[in-house]
Formats: C-alpha cells, sequence, structure tokens
C-alpha cells in the first residue's frame, strides 16, 4: 500500500506568507525590526520553510523544494546579517551592499518565476509581486530612499497576503474536498 504524505505547501507558504507581512509593516514605516521579526525569519519564515521544502522533495517537487529551502534560508540569512554584527562576529553590511543582496535574490525570483507560469494565477502573483518587493528594496538601499522603502512595505504586504491567502486555500480544499477559495 502506498503511503499518502501531506501537502508541505501550505505550510511553506505560510511561513513565507506571514514573516513577509511582519517584515514589511515594519518596511512600511509602523515599528523597528524587533525580536519578533527575527525569530519569525528564523523559525517560521525560515526554519519551517526549510522543512516544508524537505518534505516536497519526499513528494519529488523540484520547484517546491528550491523555492522553500532558498526561502527558508533566505530568511535565516537576512536575520544573521542583522545578528552577527551584534554579537561581534562579523562587520555590518553596509547599506548599499545589501541592495546587492537583495539584487541578487530578485534574480533568483524572476527566474523561480518563470517555474510558476503553469501554476495557479495566485502563484504567480505571489512571485510576481515577491520579484517587485526585492527590485525595489535594493533601489531602496542603493538610494537611500525612505519613500521606495515605504513603498516597498505596502508592496511586500500584498505579496505576503497573497501567500498566506494560497496556503490556506490548499489546505481549505484538501480539508474538505472542494475549492472554498478561488486560486
Amino acid at each position: 500500500m502506498e503511503q499518502k504524505f501531506a501537502n508541505p505547501g501550505p505550510l511553506g507558504l505560510a511561513g513565507f506568507g506571514m514573516t513577509t507581512i511582519l517584515l514589511n509593516i515594519h518596511n512600511a514605516g509602523f515599528f523597528p525590526v524587533s525580536a519578533m521579526i527575527m525569530a519569525m525569519g528564523i523559525f517560521y519564515g525560515g526554519i519551517a520553510q526549510v522543512i516544508a521544502g524537505i518534505l516536497e522533495y519526499k513528494r519529488g517537487n523540484t520547484f517546491g523544494t528550491l523555492a522553500f529551502i532558498s526561502y527558508g534560508f533566505f530568511w535565516i540569512t537576512l536575520v544573521a546579517t542583522w545578528m552577527l554584527p551584534k554579537f561581534g562576529l562579523a562587520e555590518a553590511t553596509p547599506t548599499g551592499y545589501m541592495g546587492w543582496f537583495l539584487a541578487a535574490w530578485g534574480l533568483f525570483s524572476i527566474f523561480m518565476t518563470l517555474g510558476t507560469l503553469k501554476s495557479s494565477k495566485v502563484l504567480i502573483f505571489v512571485f510576481v509581486t515577491l520579484d517587485i518587493l526585492f527590485i525595489l528594496l535594493a533601489l531602496r538601499d542603493w538610494t537611500g530612499s525612505a519613500l521606495v522603502g515605504r513603498i516597498a512595505g505596502w508592496e511586500g504586504l500584498v505579496c505576503g497576503a497573497a501567500a498566506l491567502y494560497l496556503g490556506m486555500a490548499e489546505m481549505l480544499e484538501e480539508k474538505h474536498g472542494v475549492k472554498i477559495l478561488p486560486f
């Protein structure tokens, strides 16, 4: 008898979506980065997504494996760039250099977006808004523009909400056996 595995996609999407929402509430200017955002980045955006990616591997989903493990480690790496200097383990990264970090992730995301083109409209939307988010954040860091940073924050809220929505839509469909939320 073949063993049935749960769909790890909703876990990965929820971890990505909720962490993205919280960080972008900061980027939109509502509150500073705090332990709450860093903890979400390490544990739910980071470790939970890596676990989801490993489970996607078990299911044979190359795209899900690459996406969840990569973005999970993005969150862990981002938090490390904030924390390593505080522990005296590395120099703080200059803002302009962070722009290159974000641009590299933007390039990666654009390639990942190409992998979504035969997927659901909401997944395509998540990745297109993620591409835009990384571009805006890189531009913010290169130019020092607070306005671009606030725009990125609002755009990131849309991206994170779309990812959370998709995760919940997939979970509800699986749980109830019928599509409850369109995706």
